[in-house]
């Protein structure tokens, strides 16, 4: 019998997990089989473009080394392998200069972790399987004869029976206003438009000293680019005499003009106080209970949804404050009488905690504290900059109480918690099409990334430390980003901030754009949406189609959808390529030991992929209802859930 044949496409942690449980699943069958694996990366097999193992110490991960690894299983007595190998801080440890569990590592540090797993997966598998890596792009996959052919940038062609794309981020055509913005660099020599990527594969390096620098966006990549222009052009940040920092510039810094709608740069995660393997479990907020006022049909997130998410982030507040003040007790009854609330609806958790007499603890209001300026005006940007200064120390405070001991952060990491809840209830058209569009992606998601994903605390003394030095300014809430034909510039400024406009020669769009399979620029996605094997998922719950963008595929083990409604079952699609089809695609890791989604996706897809192969041909089957239509209640599955 000839050898089964499986590619890979794409090698950051989706593809690295694949790989993984293939080679697990082949480890665990008694019978050795003749299989030949493909690993193919344009960047870095092993690693892949985002974890790449050459870029700069100073672009860091957003989640502790704790709580990060790409096994699936927890280390044992044997060698590391596929199944059983170390955590990213369990290996950080071993290879030296760890600085602990509760750090926040360099991205091309997990990438070396990330090939350290590649090494032991190579040297654990079972006789008769092979594995090859192969640095090239992808330029094309078609089918032939019941198979797939992969070609590759170099001229080679693979013949493959599976093929599994994990292809991440990509770049996108640029339209409506980023495209004028762009189009006036093309139109002025002196001025340079950075399309929105990784900062690590930014022209950051080009930038001149002392010039002005346009930032659009607060959010991760902006600490990203802010750390390129600054540690990255020799300077250095320094303790400070009052527990802050102070900045050493290196005088070949150029000058950061930054915004966004918020005005706020992204605000700190809290002090990492869980263990590694805590997971927290929702008590109000569940797939069961939400179903069970709607057993059938598409949810409108505005009205269905969120009051229970909200319900549970109160919760957690509440409960948090109620034992600072009081003790345990009193937060446990608390908690009884929430949940005893509950069975009649949403409860009143804000009342109830004032029954148990809290008194003097703010609300929590979610729109708020994404949007801390939205209702207010300055005098002016020093008048500004006294407000900023005075939101990002609050916050400060907030995030050195830790995830656990300050209400609010801890409030907060309900929303990283529960992301699994709202992917059950939201994937393949688990909401209206006009909630989804408007409700979820846009206004919950921007205010959860906002408020969820915030980088370690270190970054924010930074930010202070920068606006002291000159050499950071944020312009105010709302902030616009013009170009001025006349002046031959760009200009920063915030309408609720007279005074702030600022010209700038560079813009830099600090944002990773949103994945959109119509506007991808990538030859392999070019070539797959014209030839119809791909195509976008549209959402057609409720009265109001939306057309999201996301690569259409099944259920697990997530084959593509072509343009005749066929299931292409020797593909799969993982990851970014199939956002807004499923939500929140950009996980990097899983927690040690547990099996979240982002392990079952890959174990699935490994299960189907390794089933024996008939010279037939795939299978092309027509079965549209693996698509989902959002009516399906389906199981709960907690991150603690292992396979089995």
């Amino acid at each position: 019998m000839s050898a089964t044949r499986i590619a890979v496409i794409g090698s950051g942690p989706r593809g690295m997990m694949v790989l993984e449980r293939l080679a697990a699943r082949l480890g665990e069958q008694p019978a050795s089989r003749d299989v030949h694996l493909f690993l193919i990366d344009a960047v870095e097999p092993g690693a892949g473009q985002v974890y790449r193992t050459d870029q700069p110490d100073w672009f860091l991960m957003n989640t502790v080394a704790g709580q990060c690894s790409a096994y699936s299983g927890e280390p044992d007595a044997g060698p590391a392998r596929a199944g059983a190998g170390p955590s990213f801080g369990q290996w950080w440890e071993s290879v030296g200069d760890y600085p602990g569990p509760d750090s926040y590592a360099p991205r091309g540090q997990y990438g070396r972790y990330l090939r350290s797993v590649l090494a032991a997966v190579e040297d654990s598998l079972p006789p008769g399987v092979q594995l090859r890596s192969i640095k090239e792009r992808v330029e094309e996959v078609v089918r032939l004869d019941g198979r797939y052919r992969v070609v590759l940038s170099g001229g080679e062609q693979l013949d493959v029976d599976r093929v599994v794309l994990t292809t991440g981020h990509s770049r996108h055509r640029l339209t409506g206003r980023e495209g004028e913005l762009a189009d006036l660099a093309r139109q002025h020599p002196e001025l340079r438009y950075i399309q929105g990527e990784s900062a690590a594969d930014m022209p950051l390096h080009e930038i001149a000293p002392g010039s002005g620098v346009g930032v659009i966006g607060l959010g991760l990549s902006f600490y990203d680019v802010m750390a390129a222009l600054t540690i990255g052009r020799g300077g250095r940040f320094a303790p400070g005499e009052d527990g802050g920092l102070v900045y050493h510039p290196s005088g070949d810094e150029p000058v950061i003009v930054a915004g966004s709608r918020s005005g706020m740069p992204l605000p700190a995660r809290g002090r990492n106080q869980k263990p590694p393997r805590y997971s927290y479990r929702p008590v109000l907020f569940t797939p069961g209970r939400i179903r069970s006022h709607r057993p059938s049909g598409p949810l409108d997130f505005q009205s269905q949804v969120l009051p229970w998410l909200t319900a549970e982030i109160e919760l957690v507040y509440y409960g948090t404050a109620l034992r600072r003040a009081f003790g345990d007790e009193v937060a446990e009854r608390f908690g009884t009488q929430v949940r005893s609330a509950s069975e009649q609806g949403v409860p009143a958790v804000a009342d109830i905690a004032a029954g148990l007499g809290l008194r003097g603890v703010p609300p929590i209001d979610i729109g708020a504290l994404a949007r801390p300026f939205a209702h207010r005006t300055f005098a002016g940007p020093e008048d500004f900059e006294r407000a900023l200064r005075e939101e990002v120390e609050r916050d400060l405070a907030h995030a050195v109480e830790g995830n656990v001991d300050s209400p609010l952060k801890a409030a907060l990491d309900v929303m990283r918690d529960t992301r699994w809840v709202i992917r059950e209830l939201v994937d393949f058209a688990g909401l209206t099409g006009r909630s989804q569009k408007e409700d979820f992606l846009g206004r919950y998601v921007p205010r959860a990334s906002f408020l969820a994903a915030g980088p370690p605390e270190e970054r924010l003394r930074q930010v202070l430390a920068l606006l002291d030095r000159g050499l950071l300014r944020i312009v105010g809430p709302g902030t616009r980003f013009d170009g001025d034909p006349a002046t031959g510039t760009y200009v920063v400024s915030s309408p609720q901030v007279p005074g702030s406009a600022v010209p700038v020669t560079t813009l830099v769009d600090a944002r990773i754009p949103s994945p959109d399979l119509r506007g991808d620029l990538s030859p392999l996605t070019r070539r797959l949406r014209e030839s119809g094997m791909w195509t976008s998922y549209v959402n057609r719950g409720g009265d109001t189609g939306y057309d999201t963008g996301g690569v259409a595929v099944t259920r697990s083990p997530f084959h593509p959808v072509d343009r005749d409604g066929g299931v292409d079952e020797g593909m799969y699609v993982l990851g970014i390529p199939t956002e807004h089809t499923r939500w929140f695609m950009q996980v990097g890791s899983s927690r040690p030991g547990l099996w979240s989604d982002f392990v079952h996706d890959a174990d699935a897809i490994a299960a189907h992929a390794l089933r024996p192969v008939t010279r037939a041909g795939v299978p092309r089957a027509h079965t549209p209802e693996l698509v989902g239509s959002g009516a399906e209640a389906g199981g709960e599955r907690s991150p603690e859930r292992k396979a089995g």
